[in-house]
């Protein structure tokens, strides 16, 4: 069985995107985002509302709704919750991973958190070290997390860029002793940082790209943790449910002006857009769509999942996993129901 991971993010029950909504018949694991992590090393729920209180699929709260979710299907998702998440939601972990009683304290709050709401385990989502001595706390941190969450009852993984500037701290063989799985993020290879147009989940690097930021792709971040000793069948690859929108441009590699859609991103389902065409660079496999208004959307669709899945199988990876769910398309276009199918030869 491979992975086929969904991360749901508490938000969206503000706009109506329940859990029940996930593609549970082709999913393994369900993984909640986030919890909040402080500098003493406690561990709480980010919005107590969302999280734990209000109604949400006939559950109080919609960590509640997921982990019901075990029993709409014979697979029984694992559930688990992640802690931390990118900017703010990171920024207390290397003051908690700093010291053994924080450790501790933070080891022993997850704990209580996992026993309270009947979870699977925890992901651990710090981005990311900032120097070799939070790259050891880090480390630190995973072995005592391990001494309260056993491995032959709970998981934890842990959800890593892809890129060797925030790898660079880690002992990431080592990391990986303590995880069952390390959630590779694949995506976000371009972006409005960036100056010019870029795939943003490319498979593989062009062979000739046009920057720096253009040699990142799914295979060039899976080689980075192949040669630091991490074991294959421990990597999981990230496969964004969302595309980014550059306009008024001419395509990869070159300028724009603007973004489109929510904060320069549409999700999945909405792509591609209304009278645009849509793409795929066999070469980087990578899709995209483009519009008569000048507007370049890279992202995802059935045909470099597929691939993608294919990768992962012959190279004996665990399997795959999505941000976010909410963003999926529902029925046949499903990208969550495409990459299980493919990674189980279906």
């Amino acid at each position: 069985m491979f992975v086929n991971a969904v991360y749901y993010p508490s938000w969206k029950i503000y706009k109506g995107q329940r859990p029940s909504l996930l593609n549970v018949a082709c999913i393994t694991h369900i993984i909640y985002a986030f919890a909040w992590v402080h500098a003493n090393g406690t561990v709480n729920l980010s919005d107590q509302w969302a999280d734990a209180d209000m109604i949400v699929d006939g559950h109080l709260g919609c960590l509640n709704a997921c982990t019901a979710l075990r029993h709409a299907t014979r697979r029984m998702p694992k559930v688990l919750l992640s802690l931390g998440g990118g900017g703010e939601g990171s920024e207390h972990f290397a003051a908690a991973a700093r010291t053994v009683e924080t450790r501790k304290r933070f080891a022993i709050t997850v704990k209580e958190i996992v026993l309270k709401y009947d979870l699977d385990g925890v992901d651990i989502n710090w981005e990311c070290p900032q120097d070799e001595e939070e790259g050891e706390n880090y480390v630190q941190l995973l072995a005592t997390l391990r001494g309260y969450l056993p491995l032959e009852r709970f998981e934890v993984t842990a959800a890593l860029p892809s890129n060797e500037w925030a790898l660079k701290n880690i002992d990431l063989s080592r990391a990986a002793s303590y995880l069952n799985y390390v959630n590779l993020m694949t995506y976000d290879f371009s972006g409005p940082w960036l100056n010019k147009t870029g795939h943003h989940a490319q498979l593989y690097t062009p062979e000739e790209p046009h920057s720096l930021a253009a040699t990142l792709s799914v295979n060039y971040a899976a080689s980075l943790l192949a040669v630091r000793n991490v074991p294959f069948h421990k990597i999981t690859l990230g496969i964004p449910l969302y595309g980014r929108s550059f306009l008024r441009t001419h395509g990869v590699g070159h300028s724009y002006n603007g973004q489109g859609g929510e904060l320069g991103v549409y999700d999945y389902r909405d792509l591609p857009r209304p009278g645009a065409q849509e793409y795929v660079d066999e070469n980087a496999v990578a899709a995209y769509c483009i519009g008569t208004n000048g507007e370049f959307v890279t992202y995802d669709n059935q045909i470099t999942v597929e691939k993608k899945a294919i990768y992962a199988r012959n190279n004996r990876l665990a399997g795959l996993f999505y941000w976010a769910g909410t963003g999926d398309a529902q029925g046949d276009k499903s990208l969550v129901r495409t990459g299980y199918m493919s990674l189980h030869g279906f």
